[in-house]
């Protein structure tokens, strides 16, 4: 990915606010969406909805999709490199 592109997310990223807070919760550790909604105090339904726009853009992974309850997410190497510019 060129740095135009890795510019063009790190903008959509700082358009949110839920979205800046969200990534950097997560950081480079694992974490679960009510994890993330006690630290940043958002409802863990919009942490969820957000979960949901950052993974379309490959900057988060579930690593365990099957799962109802207790789904971990972390960042993808493309959502770190956009961490370094936030």
């Amino acid at each position: 990915m060129n740095n135009d592109e890795i510019f063009e997310l790190v903008g959509y990223i700082l358009a949110s606010e839920y979205r800046t807070n969200i990534l950097k919760c997560i950081g480079e550790s694992m974490k679960i969406p009510s994890a993330i909604a006690e630290e940043i105090g958002l409802r863990t339904n919009h942490v969820s909805n957000v979960l949901k726009d950052l993974k379309e853009k490959n900057l988060v992974v579930c690593l365990n999709e099957n799962a109802r309850k207790g789904r971990l997410y972390k960042s993808t190497d493309l959502g770190i490199e956009v961490l370094k510019y936030l």
